[in-house]
């Protein structure tokens, strides 16, 4: 009888406490979804200031594109180019993204970002309540 008491308890604390895990969870997928549209977005539009907002400061972007030897941008890289670069040469209706987020797990995630050019896959870190996107290997589709 003591047992069947405690695992009812037990159950009880783990039904009452799991709208609030799902609410974080869905909390998270928002704020690194927010996070992964203002990187695009703001290259999208030439706007640094926006993509600079969603970049950790140790953000580091691999690049791989064809048979060329993969390279790396960092965040002042990444600045300099959409400081210098404006708006990009492509269409408006090119101008898409799907964002995929494929898990949030306390302090980091992981999200997939897929244009009509290139597909990203991103790594996340979260710190003082924000998400910044710590990582991005790239694969650049002609």
């Amino acid at each position: 009888m003591k047992y069947l008491a405690l695992g009812f308890g037990l159950l009880t604390l783990l039904v009452l406490n799991l709208p609030a895990a799902t609410q974080q969870k869905t909390s998270d997928d928002a704020a690194v979804r927010a996070t992964v549209t203002d990187y695009i977005e703001g290259y999208y539009t030439g706007d640094a200031a926006r993509m600079e907002k969603s970049l950790h400061p140790h953000y580091l972007k691999h690049v791989i594109h064809d048979n060329k030897p993969m390279w790396e941008k960092t965040a002042s890289q990444m600045m300099k180019d959409v400081r210098s670069e404006g708006v990009p040469d492509l269409p408006k209706a090119e101008r898409t993204e799907q964002i995929s987020v494929l898990d949030v797990s306390g302090d980091i995630a992981s999200a997939k970002l897929v244009t009509p050019h290139w597909v990203d896959y991103m790594t996340l870190s979260k710190s003082d309540g924000q998400w910044k996107i710590l990582s991005v290997v790239q694969r650049i589709d002609d």
